[in-house]
């Protein structure tokens, strides 16, 4: 019998602790948190993105300062803005919602955010901090995992972890993450030789590739642990994941859902990385 991971049960939890240790630093400081979060163009998928984490800065008590910008801005306007943002006191962490559109060189905006303001975990000093295991701020999905697993108990050390998908938002982060708490990491990806026999030997298996139902039952050892980070449709439809949930469950001794599962971590982890800079900076 597989126990279901609960991500907005944890998310809730998190959030209530965050909450009062921030009414607690506003108290000790004398001021606010401040998040930054700088959208470019109307794209509606990132138009609901930034309402939820303006949403969740209200709810744990982040004073949030939104920026919208034309889809047509300008590279030089758009890193004036976030220099501004680096430069300004009353600002703790900086979100530039991604993607940008074609014409922007997200590397070289995203370079302009100061490590200790990068409350996503994308900058590369924060990025190499983590795999010096250094204290940093780390990438928010990964980070939302790793706490899942720990709140519900699940031993990483010595545990074969397979992660599938190497992008620099959780894949490669995520693997790290799992290396850092002693597991024996594997990661796969597009050119992986034989994906099924790689995923058969996780004890823990995170599936991050953006594929609806890819990961399948005959991919999956018996008791493992399956951390679904995708969301697509169907042929139908239906919100799903990475992983064929129905048929791969009974196989698990953990399993995180889709929707209800990573998702609500992500958000939540953005607020405690905010809290965390606002704390490193006094």
């Amino acid at each position: 019998m597989y126990t279901l991971i609960d991500g907005r049960k944890i998310a809730s939890e998190i959030r209530s602790e965050l909450k009062c240790n921030i009414s607690t630093f506003k108290q000790e400081h004398n001021r606010e948190i401040g998040l930054a979060v700088v959208l470019v163009g109307d794209d509606p998928a990132s138009q609901v993105y930034v309402r939820n984490k303006i949403k969740a800065c209200e709810e744990v008590g982040i004073k949030s300062y939104a920026f919208y910008l034309p889809r047509e801005v300008g590279q030089n306007e758009l890193e004036e803005v976030v220099r501004s943002l680096a430069d300004d006191g009353k600002i703790d962490g900086i979100l530039v919602q991604l993607p940008l559109p074609d014409h922007i060189d997200s590397e070289k905006v995203l370079a302009l955010i100061p490590t200790e303001k990068d409350v996503d975990g994308f900058i590369g000093e924060n990025i190499g901090n983590l795999c010096l295991k250094k204290d940093c701020l780390v990438a928010c999905t990964p980070n939302g995992i790793m706490e899942m697993l720990g709140r519900y108990g699940i031993d990483i050390k010595g545990k074969k972890a397979v992660v599938v998908g190497r992008s620099n938002i959780v894949g490669k982060p995520m693997a790290l993450l799992l290396l850092n708490a002693d597991a024996t990491v594997t990661i796969c990806h597009s050119k992986t030789a034989d994906l099924k026999s790689e995923c058969l030997k996780a004890d823990i298996l995170v599936a991050a590739i953006g594929k609806a139902k890819f990961i399948t039952a005959d991919m999956v050892k018996k008791g493992a642990v399956v951390v679904d980070v995708g969301t697509s449709r169907d042929a139908d439809g239906k919100l799903c994941g990475d992983v064929d949930f129905e048929n791969v469950k009974d196989k698990c001794s953990y399993i995180t859902p889709v929707p209800g599962g990573v998702g609500p971590m992500t958000i939540t982890m953005l607020m405690c990385n905010t809290y965390k800079a606002a704390v490193k900076r006094g």
